[in-house]
């Protein structure tokens, strides 16, 4: 493969066909890091509004690092994986403090900031500061993959150097912030997971899967684990027209978010047993479980839930945040300025609406 003719046959392509997206052709590091935490494991479309909201809420670090972590998670809700969001603040009043405000140029600098690993270092320096970096994330391995044939599997040492290894080849110095991204949207429209548009290809030529007839094999996926489903419980607590809630402990899954207390359903166990248990281990109270106000579905990245919640009655003393990390009493209205996941959303929406008994799956 002739790295210069493919280098340019792609970027020409690029020139044509980019995607418009609201942080293309910016180079204010601040929105393309905001852009890139986004944009990890998370599609093109969905972060566009966030992004722009985001920017209106938060326009520079220094607004950023002066917000409280609830006003950044509820900027945030509906993105998931909401640990970028804690590090992204965490970064910013890192930078405001080892920084005197400017984010770091260094691309060694760049890693030790808390969420950024080596893709997102790279991405970082190569389009804001024109670094000579190359990026690998899930759409550039395809493509690697492809172009050169490459038969071991995603994931293994093995295919990981094979990819550094071409990557830093390929990459045309001086030009790696539109490298990088081009090849990223010839991931995402060109050399997509299945039925890759193989004849519109720009770099066609230069790809030895098409030569082979192979792209379908390409890349060679590892064996897919077994993904648990868990059923949970959670109790939705009314007091005078107020409801329950309960922020999570800032580590761990949705950390500092809020929540309808509750938990997983051991084996054995009814619903109503794993409230009770659930409720004197976070709460340190008694409940006594009543109608079911809904069942939800979600799916997360390396497991799937089931989530029923049931009206409860408070029978014991009064409740304490003993594993909680603070609870509060809301009105159905007020559910709305509190940052939740997806499910307890779900929960929120189905008491302002005043629904019966809802099922539905995010």
């Amino acid at each position: 493969m002739a790295v210069p003719e493919f280098s340019q046959a792609l970027l020409a392509w690029y020139d044509e066909d980019s995607r418009e997206m609201p942080w293309r052709g910016l180079t204010d590091p601040y929105a393309i890091w905001v852009s890139e935490i986004m944009l990890q494991q998370t599609r093109v479309e969905t972060v566009r509004p966030y992004f722009l909201r985001w920017m209106s809420l938060f326009p520079d670090i220094k607004t950023l690092g002066l917000a409280s972590e609830r006003d950044v998670l509820h900027a945030w809700e509906g993105l998931g994986y909401y640990a970028r969001a804690r590090n992204i603040l965490k970064t910013a009043r890192m930078i405001h403090n080892e920084f005197a405000g400017k984010f770091p140029t260094n691309i060694e600098e760049i890693r030790r900031l808390p969420g950024i690993g080596t893709y997102t270092a790279a991405a970082i320096a190569s389009i804001a500061f024109g670094a000579d970096e190359a990026t690998i994330d899930g759409n550039i391995r395809r493509v690697l993959a492809r172009v050169k044939n490459i038969p071991e599997p995603l994931g293994s040492q093995e295919a990981e150097e094979k990819f550094r290894l071409v990557a830093g080849e390929i990459l045309p110095k001086g030009k790696a912030g539109e490298f990088n991204q081009a090849m990223m949207d010839l991931g995402a429209t060109i050399c997509t997971p299945k039925q890759p548009k193989c004849e519109t290809c720009p770099v066609q030529r230069f790809c030895l899967a098409f030569e082979l007839g192979n792209q379908a094999e390409r890349p060679v996926n590892p064996e897919k684990a077994v993904i648990p489903h868990f059923q949970v419980t959670a109790a939705v607590i009314q007091r005078q027209g107020r409801f329950l809630i309960a922020m999570r402990p800032s580590g761990g899954l949705l950390g500092g978010m809020w929540e309808f207390p509750g938990g997983k359903v051991e084996p054995g166990e009814s619903d109503a047993e794993a409230l009770v248990r659930e409720i004197h281990e976070e709460l340190g109270t008694v409940v006594k479980v009543g109608e079911l106000v809904g069942s939800y579905k979600h799916a997360y990245t390396h497991f799937r839930v089931t989530l029923r919640a049931y009206r409860c009655r408070i029978i014991g003393n009064a409740p304490s945040t003993l594993e909680a990390k603070e609870m509060c009493w809301v009105s159905v209205e007020e559910l709305a300025d509190f940052p939740m996941g997806k499910i307890d959303r779900m929960i929120s929406q189905t008491l302002l609406e005043g629904t019966g008994i809802s099922n539905r799956t995010s």
